[in-house]
C-alpha cells in the first residue's frame, strides 16, 4: 500500500480523491436513468416489463412479478440449515439493537391550560431495494427490513431483480421472509425504484425507499426524492482504521481489505503514529491480496483508493479521522475508549482489536447501513427513526391564549401579516 506522511496538503488530496467515488459524479448516466423513470411513471407496468427483459432477460408480467409462497417455501428448502441458523441469530441481535431505538408520543400540560406535544407515527408503505448482480446480501436484506418492521411500518415491500428464468436467489428470499416482509416482487434497476416511487398497476406506491444498489439504482433514488423519501444516495464502500504500535498489524491488514473486497471504488485506509506498524501492514496486504479469492477486486481498490497515512502524533491521527469522517471506522490504540471520545465524525465505530468491521456487518445488531463519502458529519446509520414521522401537538384554552394574544397579533404585525393577526384578534373582541 502507498505510503505518505500527514500533511494539511496530503490530507486535502486525499479527500479530494475520495470525494470523486461519489454517484453525483456520475452524471453521464443521469440522462439515461431520468429517461428510464419518466417512462415508467407515465407507462406503468408496461415500461417496468420492457425493462426487465431488456435488462435481466427475463418475460415478467402482471401475472408472475410477484414472488409467490411457493417460491419462499422452496427457497428455504436450498438453503443451507447452517446458515438459516445463522440468519436467524442475527436478526434476533439486529432487531433487539434496533428495539431500542423506539420513539414514544409525548404530551407536556399546565394549570393555565396548555398542551404540547409530539405526536409519531409510523411510514404507511415503505419498498425496500435488494441487489442481485453478481453478489448476494442477505445480511443487508435484514438491516433494512427491521427498523421499519419495529417501527411499526403497516406495509413493507421489497423488489428485487430475478435472473432469466424469473428466480430470485435463494438467500434473499429467506432473509426477507424471516424479517417480515409483506411481498416480494421481480424487478429491479432504476425501473424498480422508479415504480416503487409513481406506482403501477403491479407494484404499489411507497412513501419511502431505501436499500442500496448500483449507480443507476443511486440515481434513480436521487431522481424520485422528494415524491417520495429515501434513505440515502450511497457511494461505495470505505473503512479507516486508527493505530498505534500496540495493534496487530495482521489484524489491521485483514481488516482494511475486508473492505476492499467489495469493489474497485471502495476505500481502505489506516492512519498510525508508527512507521513500523505501517511497514508491517503493507507487507501483511500483500500476502492476503495473493490468498483471497477477489483478490484481483482487492488489488485494485487498494492502488485506487488505499493509503497508509504516517501521522506526528494521535491528536493529529484523530483530527485527520474526523475530516474523512469515514462509513467504518475502528479504533486499534493503547487506550481506545479515550480516543473514540475524540471521534465526532463515523457512521460505525469498532473499539479494540476483537471488533472489526465484519462483526458489525453480519451480527451484532447495529445497522450497517451508514453515510459514505464524508456524509457521516451529517448523517447518521440508517434506524427506526427513518421510519417514523413525527407531528407537533398544540392546544390553548381561551384562559391559556388571553394573557399572551396581544403578544402574537404584535409579532404578526411587525411581519405585515395581518391576516394571521387578525386569526388571533377576532377570538377577543
Amino acid at each position: 500500500m502507498r505510503t505518505i506522511k500527514l500533511t494539511n496538503e496530503t490530507k486535502k488530496n486525499l479527500l479530494d480523491d475520495l470525494l470523486k467515488r461519489s454517484p453525483n459524479n456520475y452524471t453521464e448516466y443521469a440522462d439515461t436513468v431520468q429517461e428510464i423513470v419518466e417512462n415508467v411513471r407515465d407507462n406503468g407496468d408496461k415500461a417496468l416489463f420492457s425493462y426487465t427483459k431488456k435488462f435481466d432477460k427475463a418475460d415478467i408480467n402482471e401475472n408472475n412479478i410477484k414472488v409467490t409462497e411457493e417460491e419462499i417455501e422452496a427457497a428455504y428448502k436450498e438453503v443451507d440449515g447452517h446458515l438459516l441458523e445463522v440468519i436467524r441469530k442475527a436478526l434476533v441481535n439486529i432487531r433487539t439493537y434496533h428495539e431500542k431505538q423506539r420513539q414514544y408520543s409525548w404530551f407536556d400540560t399546565t394549570e393555565e391550560g396548555t398542551m404540547l406535544g409530539q405526536k409519531i407515527t409510523p411510514l404507511n408503505a415503505v419498498g425496500v431495494y435488494v441487489p442481485g448482480g453478481k453478489a448476494v446480501y442477505p445480511s443487508s436484506v435484514l438491516m433494512n427490513i427491521v427498523p421499519a418492521k419495529v417501527a411499526g411500518v403497516n406495509r413493507i415491500i421489497m423488489t428485487t431483480p430475478c435472473n432469466a428464468e424469473g428466480k430470485v436467489y435463494a438467500s434473499t428470499l429467506v432473509a426477507a421472509n424471516e424479517a417480515g416482509v409483506d411481498v416480494i416482487y421481480k424487478a429491479g434497476g432504476a425501473q424498480a425504484i422508479a415504480a416503487m416511487a409513481y406506482g403501477t398497476d403491479s407494484i404499489p406506491k411507497v412513501d419511502k425507499i431505501v436499500g442500496p444498489g448500483n449507480i443507476f439504482v443511486a440515481l434513480a433514488k436521487r431522481a424520485v426524492y422528494g415524491y417520495v423519501s429515501i434513505d440515502s444516495i450511497a457511494g461505495p464502500s470505505e473503512i479507516l482504521v486508527l493505530a498505534d504500535e500496540t495493534a496487530n498489524p495482521r489484524y489491521v491488514a485483514a481488516d482494511l481489505l475486508s473492505q476492499a473486497e467489495h469493489d474497485e471504488l471502495a476505500s481502505a485506509i489506516l492512519i498510525t503514529t508508527s512507521t513500523e506498524l505501517a511497514d508491517k501492514v503493507s507487507c501483511e496486504v500483500d500476502q492476503f491480496i495473493a490468498e483471497l479469492s477477489r483478490g484481483d477486486i482487492i488489488s485494485k481498490s487498494i492502488e485506487n483508493y488505499g493509503y497508509i497515512l504516517i501521522a506526528d502524533n494521535l491528536e493529529e491521527a484523530v483530527s485527520a479521522a474526523n475530516d474523512i469522517a469515514s462509513e467504518h471506522l475502528e479504533i486499534v490504540t493503547k487506550n481506545p475508549f479515550e480516543v473514540m471520545t475524540k471521534i465526532r465524525n463515523a457512521g460505525a465505530i469498532f473499539i479494540g482489536e476483537y471488533s472489526s468491521e465484519p462483526l458489525g456487518d453480519y451480527f451484532a445488531g447495529p445497522n450497517h447501513v451508514l453515510p459514505t463519502n464524508g456524509t457521516a458529519k451529517f448523517f447518521s446509520p440508517l434506524s427506526v427513526d427513518d421510519f417514523i414521522k413525527k407531528s407537533s401537538i398544540i392546544y390553548y384554552s381561551k384562559e391559556a391564549l388571553e394573557p399572551i394574544h396581544q403578544d402574537i397579533i404584535d409579532f404578526a404585525e411587525s411581519e405585515q401579516l395581518t391576516a394571521h393577526a387578525n386569526s388571533i384578534k377576532v377570538r377577543f373582541e
